[in-house]
């Protein structure tokens, strides 16, 4: 069916709210086809875009209608006559509604709903997923999209992210449905059943258990900030509760869908920080904590020199990996045989560290589910795991990436090391003078619209075909996820990993450059990880390839 016709069709649907009707009506031609020309789809964290009218937006009928195939998906997995299915929602516009549209939907179907009566981070979703032995869950979330946006995470039995080949499988299902707006609802007590805070005792129990050293004093002030979302309601009280010294900025802990005192809603901008940089700077904090939307992925910034310094989510990562490798040596803790877990598109340093201490690394597709489906299948002893867009997890107790545990890991390891003198930015640097600097980078090029999901295509179409050339390098080894190949000495061998969208380009000095569209936002993402023999030579460099790639890019 044509963009038109799907128009046409929801303009004289009689049962359309007014609301979307009068968003309908107010629609231009181009508007028109972006919001009609497809259904939405499932990328690397569910379904996620803009709200409005339309069949490739967020609204009550096309929540509905993922809802009533995700009922016929868990029907068609759990194979048993009794199913249940966990809920949970941010602070965005709608996300309540969506999350609440969706337990009467399910209710129907005759499937029981646990639902938080308030909105609670995505890793407590995933904890009750696996709490209440549910067949899967729901997140109302777009994460750290900007306000316009909301989105739907979908969760397996074991309480992550359903992996591609689940997903094609709900999405099969929910594209048998075609009629959006005659969907029941039905509105019962004995099929859903609202969870009250008596379970963030339990959650919050699980956390505390991540702590490597319990009985630090503990004099340094931390800035807290969950950008109007899920964060403020476990997050503060889980660190005062430890006798940690939190100053939350105020005016971003209220839930709000619009987001009214925060610029960005992602730690990955600068501008995220304004209002906690600003209270850092009145109290002298020694460290600032950021967390999304969904509380689950934090950024920090860390006081050192009397500066305040931003780490990146690679840094943090690699920071956290190097805190609990070096702790459970200490402790004679370390199992030999365990592993640690990280994204084909996240920091080589994490391997450099594991290397240190003897730990194996397995490498996983973009996208945590991939790190929950490699946990649940897995039997040596879990390490770590991480990506490099500011998500991590320290206990596989859920099985999605937890900002909650590591704000608690990083709270604990500012502390530890302000013992030695060494802020978390100078344990970075002593890490760096073990296997040489890091200087990482993503980009971000934005495509809008129907003509910017064909530029990407022909972009990655170009790379695929030809090598990504920078001056004075020299590539060496080219990884296709696409066609499952590496490319180097003129032999080609077979990848060890799904098939995925994504190119990397390894060089002789050994940086790298890996390109891959986003699975959520309508960009081409460009990782670069450049090494040299300081943090200075690093970032030079990086300066330099990222200004001739985006130079190439542009003329392609």
């Amino acid at each position: 069916m044509s963009y038109q016709e799907n128009y046409l069709k929801w303009k004289n649907e009689s049962s359309l709210i007014k609301p979307l009707k009068n968003e309908l009506i107010e629609l231009t031609e181009s508007e028109i086809e972006d919001a009609f020309y497809k259904e939405l789809e499932f990328g690397t964290a569910g379904a996620r875009g803009l709200m409005g009218v339309g069949t490739n937006r967020l609204n009550v009928y096309t929540v509905k209608k993922i809802v009533l195939g995700y009922a016929k998906y868990i029907k068609k997995q759990a194979k048993k006559t009794n199913y249940k299915i966990a809920i949970s929602y941010d602070n965005r516009n709608n996300s309540r509604e969506f999350a609440y549209t969706s337990a009467r939907v399910l209710a129907q179907e005759g499937i029981e709903t646990y639902i938080t009566k308030e909105l609670r981070p995505t890793p407590f979703l995933s904890y009750m997923v696996r709490h209440f032995h549910c067949d899967g869950g729901i997140m109302i979330t777009a994460s750290h999209n900007p306000k316009q946006y909301n989105g739907f995470k979908a969760y397996d039995k074991h309480g992550a992210q359903l992996v591609p080949e689940l997903a094609d499988k709900l999405t099969n299902e929910v594209n048998k449905i075609t009629d959006y707006f005659h969907i029941q609802e039905k509105d019962s007590s004995e099929y859903i059943h609202e969870v009250t805070n008596d379970l963030d005792s339990a959650y919050l129990a699980k956390v505390k258990e991540i702590q490597l050293n319990p009985t630090l004093d503990k004099p340094l002030k931390f800035v807290y900030s969950p950008l109007h979302g899920t964060g403020a309601t476990l997050i503060p009280s889980l660190l005062v509760s430890l006798g940690y010294k939190v100053y939350p900025v105020s005016e971003e802990m209220t839930p709000d869908g619009n987001f009214t005192y925060t610029t960005s809603s992602n730690p990955e901008e600068f501008d995220a920080y304004n209002g906690s940089l600003k209270l850092a700077k009145k109290i002298d904090a020694d460290m600032i904590m950021v967390t999304d939307p969904d509380a689950d992925r934090l950024g920090i910034i860390v006081k050192h020199n009397e500066n305040y310094q931003i780490l990146n989510g690679n840094q943090t990562a690699s920071l956290e990996l190097f805190y609990i490798l070096e702790q459970l040596s200490l402790q004679k803790k370390l199992p030999k045989d365990g592993v640690v877990y990280m994204s084909n598109v996240t920091t080589p340093l994490m391997k450099d560290i594991a290397k240190l201490y003897h730990i194996k690394v397995h490498e996983v597709l973009t996208g945590f589910k991939f790190i929950g489906d490699a946990i649940e299948k897995g039997d040596a002893p879990y390490i770590f795991g991480a990506e490099e867009s500011y998500g991590s997890l320290i206990s596989p107790f859920v099985r999605d990436k937890d900002a909650v545990q590591a704000v608690l890991l990083l709270a604990e390891m500012a502390t530890y090391y302000q013992q030695q003198d060494r802020s978390l930015f100078q344990v970075l640097l002593d890490i760096y003078s073990k296997v040489g600097a890091y200087a990482e980078k993503t980009i971000s090029q934005t495509y809008e619209g129907v003509n910017g999901i064909n530029r990407i295509s022909e972009i990655m179409a170009y790379y695929r075909k030809n090598a990504l050339t920078l001056s004075n390098e020299e590539v060496i080894r080219v990884e296709d996820n696409l066609t499952q190949l590496a490319t180097e000495d003129n032999h080609q061998v077979k990848i060890d990993l799904p098939k995925a969208n994504v190119i990397k380009f390894i060089y002789q000095s050994g940086n790298i450059a890996i390109l891959r569209p986003s699975g959520t936002e309508p960009k081409l993402k460009i990782y670069l990880y450049i090494k040299g023999k300081n943090v200075e030579e690093a970032n030079q460099k990086l300066g330099r390839i990222e200004k001739e790639i985006l130079q190439k890019v542009k003329e392609i």
